[in-house]
């Protein structure tokens, strides 16, 4: 088979890909195994209940069972649903926003892939253009996405240890350094894979930074504000003509509706919105509709309160306690769990790599994510991107208690063998 650079580059290994891989087609092999990888939401069986009475009322209604199956969107996506966000970010966070600062995407993944490659990439001045990472690691989902080579740069961040095992990664303004061929910032918040949250000063400082270059600043929140809102530390939910704030309904235990929301001034959104027509056609209407009136009545942020949050919150507590009973006098420390639903282990010193350990993980039937993937284009001399795990506490207690008990046994072992 002869493929194209194009097909050379996507069909072939990935990070995201081997991600998904083991999601599914290891767990098919396999159910026994436990599973801590992946981005999958807990199963929270309030939360499906809710979403299964809207499905039932939808069905049930002629009009919004046609709706649903028998009309394709229009570019930006469902105008009833966008009209209601609107109206809730406007009164939740007093932004000034209309339908036309929103556009819908199937997933959150291939909104990224449509953005980024909108700014970033050869340019018809013969100039190439990066997106700029200003706090890596960062979304293993971003590292293959450019259609050109050398798509991304990045900053390692600064290290703060603390007394009790943990560590926090803080965007290094000294070394935060842009060159002219940076297109856009972009940063996850809370941070996929660490659990970080970088601070209100932090997102102002990129903002401005962001300004001064005349580029966008791009805001992952698919674990934070407005929804799910998996964020423990106070933080203020950020927008503004010169950002642009990407969305998912997939942490709310939507996964398989697929539906990614961009907010961003009308001219930004509608150059998306053409672009994801050609790629896509038009946006799938399961989730929109699912959340039709959901945010009006408030319904859909007292789930996230009462239902969401608590349950990742009991969750992290019980991974860290685990964590903490089984770590001894090893050289692991935790992230400051402030958001999402990872712990970020840095075992540092670690005599092998951290995708060698994955392996062997995988052999004592845990499955985690190794950390190599995550640092995108920090270059190969930091020995500290080969020493990082992301676990994800989403599952039942069981789950975490097992996983984290064969986790830092194998972990014990590795450094008993120097």
């Amino acid at each position: 088979m002869r493929l194209s650079s194009f097909g050379e580059k996507f069909a072939g290994d990935s990070g995201i890909s081997g991600l998904m891989d083991d999601l599914g087609a290891a767990l098919a092999d396999d159910p026994t195994l436990l599973f801590m990888g992946g981005g999958n939401p807990g199963r929270i069986e309030s939360v499906q209940a809710a979403f299964a009475s809207r499905l039932v009322d939808i069905a049930e209604d002629r009009g919004q069972r046609h709706q649903l199956l028998g009309l394709y969107q229009e570019p930006q996506g469902d105008r009833v649903f966008r009209d209601e966000l609107a109206r809730f970010l406007g009164r939740e966070y007093g932004w000034s926003i209309g339908a036309e600062n929103i556009a819908l995407a199937n997933g959150s993944q291939s909104a990224f892939f449509v953005l980024y490659n909108l700014f970033a990439g050869p340019a018809s001045d013969g100039s190439e253009r990066q997106i700029h990472l200003p706090m890596c690691p960062e979304y293993v989902g971003y590292r293959d996405i450019g259609l050109s080579h050398h798509f991304f740069t990045a900053t390692r961040p600064r290290i703060e240890r603390f007394d009790d095992g943990q560590f926090k990664y803080h965007v290094d303004a000294e070394a935060l350094s842009l060159s002219e061929s940076t297109a856009a910032l972009c940063v996850s918040r809370p941070s996929n894979p660490t659990g970080n949250v970088i601070s209100d000063a932090e997102v102002a400082a990129l903002d401005q930074l962001a300004k001064a270059r005349d580029i966008p600043l791009i805001l992952d929140g698919a674990y934070g504000q407005p929804f799910p809102g998996l964020i423990k530390e106070a933080a203020t939910a950020f927008w503004n003509d010169n950002s642009i704030l990407m969305l998912s309904l997939s942490k709310l235990g939507l996964p398989g509706v697929r539906s990614g929301l961009v907010i961003a001034r009308p001219e930004i959104a509608q150059a998306f919105s053409r672009a994801n027509t050609v790629v896509s056609l038009a946006c799938g209407t399961l989730g929109p509709q699912l959340l039709r009136g959901m945010l009006d009545d408030g319904s859909l942020m007292q789930l996230c309160r009462k239902d969401i949050q608590p349950y990742y919150s009991e969750r992290r507590d019980l991974a860290i306690r685990a964590i903490e009973a089984g770590r001894g006098d090893l050289p692991v420390w935790i992230h400051k769990p402030e958001g999402a639903f990872f712990l970020w282990l840095w075992c540092e010193g670690l005599p092998i790599d951290s995708f060698t350990l994955y392996e062997r993980l995988k052999k004592r039937g845990v499955i985690v994510l190794p950390g190599n993937d995550f640092f995108i284009a920090t270059g190969d001399d930091w020995p500290h991107s080969r020493e990082c795990l992301r676990i994800s506490y989403a599952g039942d207690q069981q789950t975490i208690d097992a996983g984290i008990a064969l986790i830092m046994s194998e972990l014990q072992q590795t450094y008993n063998s120097l």
